[in-house]
């Protein structure tokens, strides 16, 4: 699979940064202190406002290529994908928030991530929607407010109930899913091959 485009251009190098920056934010979660939290919650703010800025960049700097649209999307995947695994195992607390939501949600990313390969190798456009960007913004932002409810809960500032964090997932977990079935719908076609016309000559007519 070769995709076209600079690999190395701004955009794509600030997709890459946010790959990077994973390690740094389960590592601050794993402390569990209030301090490494706050970090864990702002490099994970800023990993994911740089979701935001390398499309901006590639439109304004006339830098879109096919890698730049593969690559941001498995980023932000592979950054929601991971925080959430980092979330549910820091404390007993989040146990609630079960391991099948996480399946769910990383279920439906490999199968989107296959269905943009098998796009890429017949040369077809992955049909998306402003659902998906929706889908990716409010698992960010949802992320966000667990980080912050657990920061509350440490400093002993405010304890929320448990249902708080599970119904948050569990509305992630639903809109997650249901953004698959609408690309599954939308691109039902890469999963099966394509159809060759063949042009009748003379000796056929016959």
């Amino acid at each position: 699979m070769k995709l076209s485009g600079d690999k190395f251009n701004l955009p794509n190098m600030i997709s890459y940064l946010r790959i990077i920056l994973i390690p740094f934010i389960i590592y601050f979660l794993k402390m569990k202190s209030v301090e490494y939290l706050i970090y864990s919650l702002v490099l994970f703010m800023f990993a994911s406002f740089t979701d935001l800025v390398d499309g901006w960049i590639a439109r304004k700097l006339k830098q879109e290529s096919e890698f730049g649209r593969f690559i941001d999307p498995i980023a932000d995947k592979f950054l929601v994908i991971a925080s959430l695994f980092a979330i549910i195992t820091i404390d007993p607390y989040f146990e609630i928030l079960d391991y099948w939501m996480i399946i769910i949600i990383a279920g439906r990313d490999i199968l989107i991530t296959v269905m943009r390969i098998l796009a890429i190798k017949k040369e077809k456009q992955l049909q998306t929607s402003n659902f998906g960007k929706f889908k990716t913004a409010f698992q960010m932002l949802s992320i966000v407010i667990i980080i912050m409810i657990y920061m509350s809960k440490r400093s002993g500032f405010f304890v929320t109930h448990e249902s708080v964090p599970y119904y948050i997932m569990l509305a992630v977990t639903l809109m997650t899913a249901f953004s698959g079935v609408r690309y599954i719908i939308t691109n039902w076609q890469l999963f099966f091959p394509e159809k060759k016309s063949y042009k009748k000559s003379y000796m056929d007519e016959k």
